[in-house]
C-alpha cells in the first residue's frame, strides 16, 4: 500500500519471530534553449497518487531470518532516485539526484563519490524522501534547495524570483565589455530579480556602481539577501519600483541593463510545466507579442543614459529582428547589435546611444 510521504519510524523486528526467506523491500511503488523558457517537450502532470512514495523508502527492511535487505547507501539512492524521476518527467534525472542528496547531506556534491557507499541515516533519508517526492512534481530543483549558481556565484533562489539562466551570462559579459572600458561606470539594472546580473557584474567590477530596480518587494528581499551575502552593499543600491520609475529622474548612468519579462502572454500556458507551474508569472509575462516592457525600457532609456551610453536587453531568438527594428526606428541608437549566446542564438540587443532621436516619456 502506498502511503503518503512522511518520516517513517524505523521497523522493529517481533520478538520471537521465525525465519522466512524471500523477503524484498517496497521501495519501487524541456527544442533550443531559452534564457527565460526552457522549450522542452510539455509532459502531463501525473496523479498525485503516483507520486506518493512508500512511506518506508530509503528503510531497511528486515526479513524474519534476522537479515536485512541491502541498505540504502548514497549510491542505492542515487540509483533509484535517478531512474524515479527520469520516470516523472526530469530531463536530468541524475543531476538533479546529486544535487538532492547533496541538500540533504549538507555536503558537496563531489563527496557523494567519495562516500558513495556510506549508509545514508534516517534524518538524511527523511529529508531526502521529501525532497524526491516534490521534484516529482516537477518543483524546480533551484527552490527545493534555495539556491542556484550564476556566473561562478552561489545565489538565493525563492520561488518570487526567476531561476537565473546559463543564457543570460551572455548578458553579463557584454555588459562588462563594456563596463570595464569606463573609469567608473554608474549602471543600471532594471527587473533585477535575485539581482543575478547586478551582483555578477559588481564582482566583477569592482569600480562600478550598480543601481538594481524591481517592481517586486518580494523580489528584492531575495536580491538584498544575495547582495549582503556577496558584501556587496556598497557597490549595489535597491530601488522598488516599476523600472525608470524607481530611481530619480535627475540621475542617468552609463549602461542600462535588463533582462525583462518577454513571454507572451498566450504562450505562458504552454511552457514547461516546471516554469509554469512555480515560476513567478510577472518575471515572464511581457504581454501579447512579449515586447510590452522592451518596448518601453527601448523607448524611455535615452532619457536616463549619459551620451555616449549604452542598452543591453536579453530577449528571445524570435523577437530578435523586431526588437532591432524597433530600436532602429526611435532614431537614438547607433551600432545596434544582436549578440549570440553559447549555443549561437541572438540572446542580446546591444544598443549605442550618443544623444538625439525621440526619446520615449
Amino acid at each position: 500500500m502506498v502511503a503518503p510521504l512522511g518520516p517513517p519510524a524505523s521497523p522493529a523486528i517481533p520478538s520471537g519471530a521465525r525465519p522466512r526467506s524471500g523477503t524484498h523491500h517496497r521501495f519501487c511503488p524541456c527544442g533550443s534553449p531559452c534564457a527565460r523558457v526552457p522549450h522542452v517537450a510539455r509532459l502531463p502532470r501525473p496523479p498525485l497518487s503516483a507520486l506518493l512514495l512508500p512511506a518506508d523508502l530509503f528503510v531497511r527492511d528486515y526479513d524474519v531470518s534476522g537479515s536485512t535487505s541491502p541498505p540504502w547507501t548514497v549510491r542505492r539512492v542515487l540509483e533509484w532516485t535517478t531512474s524515479h524521476l527520469q520516470k516523472h518527467g526530469s530531463e536530468t534525472p541524475r543531476l538533479d539526484a546529486e544535487v538532492l542528496l547533496a541538500h540533504a547531506r549538507g555536503c558537496r556534491r563531489i563527496q557523494l563519490y567519495t562516500e558513495y557507499d556510506a549508509e545514508l541515516p534516517e534524518a538524511v533519508r527523511a529529508r531526502m524522501r521529501e525532497l524526491v517526492q516534490r521534484r516529482a512534481q516537477l518543483e524546480p530543483v533551484a527552490y527545493l534547495v534555495g539556491h542556484r549558481e550564476f556566473f561562478s556565484l552561489d545565489l538565493v533562489v525563492t520561488p518570487a524570483v526567476l531561476i537565473p539562466r546559463p543564457e543570460t551570462e551572455t548578458l553579463v559579459i557584454e555588459v562588462l565589455a563594456i563596463a570595464k572600458t569606463l573609469p567608473r561606470p554608474h549602471i543600471l539594472d532594471l527587473c533585477t530579480g535575485s539581482g543575478c546580473v547586478a551582483i555578477a557584474v559588481a564582482r566583477n567590477c569592482p569600480g562600478a556602481r550598480v543601481t538594481a530596480t524591481d517592481r517586486s518587494p518580494a523580489a528584492l528581499d531575495v536580491a538584498r539577501t544575495n547582495v549582503q551575502k556577496h558584501r556587496l552593499d556598497e557597490q549595489i543600491t535597491l530601488c522598488c519600483g516599476d523600472l525608470f520609475a524607481a530611481v530619480a529622474d535627475p540621475v542617468r548612468f552609463n549602461i542600462v541593463v535588463s533582462n525583462p519579462p518577454y513571454v507572451p502572454t498566450a504562450e505562458i500556458a504552454g511552457l514547461s510545466a516546471d516554469v509554469r507551474g512555480f515560476e513567478p508569472k510577472e518575471a515572464l509575462d511581457g504581454g501579447t507579442d512579449g515586447l510590452e516592457v522592451i518596448r518601453r525600457i527601448v523607448a524611455e532609456a535615452p532619457r536616463r543614459l549619459t551620451s555616449p551610453g549604452w542598452l543591453l536587453l536579453e530577449l528571445s531568438p524570435e523577437q530578435a529582428p523586431a526588437v532591432r527594428q524597433f530600436a532602429t526606428e526611435t532614431g537614438c541608437y547607433t551600432e545596434i547589435d544582436l549578440i549570440k549566446d553559447l549555443s549561437g542564438h541572438h540572446r542580446v540587443l546591444r544598443a549605442r546611444y550618443t544623444g538625439g532621436g525621440e526619446a520615449g516619456p
